[in-house]
């Protein structure tokens, strides 16, 4: 039995599939679970207020192809920051949590990534950094009573683009229930910048990392970048986070309106799970 369990974003396949559809690609591509997306869309945040019978469907679709949705991406905290000065885009990012942990605990997902941004669009401040904290412990709060685990993700902006800045949160907020959710090719980028050691970064988070998202970057760019073609050296990170625990994965891209997009699937698959396979 192996001892790691590999996901794939939602948005590396096209968003006209159904939920069946999907968990089907996922499957058919070797992967063991879906991370599901909330982001800023009012499509995507419409999920958040699904009935319980909508909620049942996905249930039974992930039994019926036997491939779960177990970790949740809630960058709709992008625009609805939790530090925001706006207090109606504040307010509502808090909702948005909120309702984000009731649906995990419906569909039986076990961390909730959020993005490590007190404000992504207006400058950051004092003023947002604190109102920033005071929510995060409130959104800590929250997920200790449904016992589901939130994942700061390391983002590409100043803020928390490291696993040593997004320690000091998680140390301020002194909960078992947030975490880290390290995106490797944001740290990876950082060190870069910084002129710094990602392996050593990734020490500072030991004990308190949840997963690891594999993104592909390259100096100043953090999207859509194919495997192989960047600079993140994959085998060592890998390898680093499992010495320091970490045992479940996501493997990170975009759809972009490729027709092999299934191939892209097979692809990236096939790039992680060798590696993992020799931590197994």
């Amino acid at each position: 039995m192996k001892k790691y369990s590999l996901g794939l974003y939602e948005k590396a396949m096209p968003g006209t599939l159904d939920w069946k559809e999907k968990l089907e690609a996922a499957k058919e591509a070797g992967y063991d679970f879906v991370e599901i997306s909330i982001d800023a869309t009012e499509e995507k945040i419409a999920r958040l207020d699904m009935t319980k019978e909508d909620r049942f469907e996905i249930i039974k679709a992930m039994y019926e192809v036997g491939m779960p949705i177990r970790t949740m991406c809630v960058s709709a905290l992008t625009k609805y920051s939790l530090g925001n000065d706006k207090e109606e885009y504040c307010k509502r990012g808090m909702e948005i949590l909120e309702k984000s942990l009731r649906l995990a605990d419906d569909l039986g997902i076990r961390v909730v990534m959020i993005p490590g941004y007190d404000v992504y669009y207006e400058p950051s401040t004092l003023e947002t950094k604190k109102r920033f904290l005071k929510n995060l412990k409130k959104a800590s709060e929250l997920a200790e009573k449904a016992g589901i685990q939130l994942g700061l993700e390391t983002m590409e902006n100043e803020f928390m683009n490291t696993v040593e800045k997004a320690m000091k949160y998680v140390t301020l907020c002194n909960s078992n229930y947030l975490k880290i959710y390290p995106d490797i090719g944001n740290l990876t980028n950082a060190a870069v910048t910084y002129q710094s050691d990602v392996l050593e970064d990734m020490e500072l988070g030991r004990g308190n990392l949840t997963s690891l998202h594999l993104k592909e970057t390259l100096p100043g760019r953090f999207r859509e970048v194919p495997y192989g073609t960047g600079h993140v050296d994959f085998e060592a990170a890998i390898s680093k986070a499992w010495d320091l625990g970490v045992r479940r994965f996501v493997t990170e891209f975009w759809y972009t309106g490729n027709e092999n997009w299934k191939a892209d699937l097979n692809s990236a698959a096939g790039m992680a799970k060798p590696i993992l396979e020799k931590m197994n």
